[in-house]
């Protein structure tokens, strides 16, 4: 195989992301918030640069100081930023979250207008699609033209390029018109995808085709339950083009399912929680960094379960993102990652 300039490229959202500094506090009590960048394929791109990967980022943001603040934290961490495009039109990105640990983190998005759902295919053109070892892209890019079809178009190219598809299904309810839509535009996505990951609620909403069978309920934003049979859910997925779905479940670990019916349980890491959120994005950065090293399923998964682990101790995501030196030594009390 042609050798590639990039491990991997990750394609979707941006955002400058303030964390509530009061934990514990309810929403309407916050008196100050840190600033970081989020984004789940930008902090799966700093994840991944973190344990070594040579990694780049296809979003976008716009002309103004939050795209100043995003750009220059990226280019401080080694992403390779020049694919990134400014949108004089559109804003950058923002989140606002609360942390009331053990299980309340409310999440308000803003991207009405925003830059990186304008990407479109001249910007996957000029992007390197075809000269990375994995694509990966995230199921918000899908909620919206042009992003939608510049991220299919941006997929069709990897895998053609021989690159491993990576969709993070990643669905939150809020940014899609209907929920069932959401399912309809992820199933049809999956004949360019190798691998699919997800949690076992996002992996119900992607794929009961059956639309009074879904249920979604979402008293926060960050709260989101599906209801459904994930086994059979992922059997669909299977059945539609990935040659594994990855499971996420939490502190339990990562549930690998393969094409030819094996399940790989991969254990997780016990920890005090302090915000859940990026969790399964550091798993991501793990993941990709273990696929791209030849790592198995196992392994790979347990790095990205090491991953997640630490973040979730932490109060951010993209700005804690462990290196490998720390992902050691946090795993070896627990045998490591073998």
């Amino acid at each position: 195989m042609t050798p590639k300039t990039y491990d991997s490229l990750h394609m979707g959202r941006s955002s400058i992301d303030l964390y509530s500094n009061d934990i514990g506090a309810p929403f309407e009590a916050i008196e100050s918030f840190a600033a970081y960048v989020g984004g789940s394929p930008t902090n799966i791109s700093v994840g991944g640069r973190r344990l070594g990967l040579k990694t780049a980022l296809l979003t976008a943001v716009g002309a103004d100081p939050v795209g100043d603040f995003i750009m220059s934290f990226l280019s401080n961490e080694g992403v390779e930023t020049r694919f990134i495009p400014r949108k004089p039109a559109h804003r950058t990105a923002a989140a606002v979250l609360g942390i009331e640990p053990p299980d309340k983190f409310p999440l308000v998005f803003y991207r009405d207008n925003c830059a990186d759902i304008n990407l479109n295919i001249d910007d996957a053109l000029a992007a390197p699609v075809d000269d990375c070892k994995v694509f990966q892209f995230a199921g918000t890019n899908l909620s919206l033209e042009p992003s939608r079809s510049a991220t299919m178009f941006a997929a069709e190219l990897a895998r053609a390029a021989g690159a491993t598809v990576i969709f993070d299904v990643d669905f939150r309810p809020d940014q899609w018109h209907d929920a069932r839509a959401f399912g309809v535009v992820a199933r049809s996505v999956l004949r360019l995808v190798d691998v699919a990951v997800g949690t076992q609620d996002e992996i119900n909403a992607a794929m009961l085709r059956d639309v009074s069978q879904i249920t979604v309920t979402h008293s926060q934003v960050s709260d989101t339950k599906v209801e459904g049979d994930t086994r059979s859910a992922i059997e669909v997925m299977l059945a539609l083009g990935p040659e594994a779905v990855v499971e996420k479940i939490g502190p339990e670990g990562a549930r690998i399912h393969l094409k030819n019916g094996e399940i790989i349980d991969a254990p997780g890491f016990p920890v005090e929680v302090t915000n859940i959120l990026g969790a399964g994005d550091a798993f991501g950065g793990g993941f990709v960094y273990g696929l791209v090293n030849d790592w198995g399923w196992y392994r790979s998964a347990r790095l990205g379960n090491a991953c997640g682990a630490i973040v979730v101790t932490e109060h951010g995501c993209a700005n804690f993102m462990p290196t490998m030196p720390e992902v050691e030594a946090f795993a070896a009390p627990y045998g490591g990652l073998d």
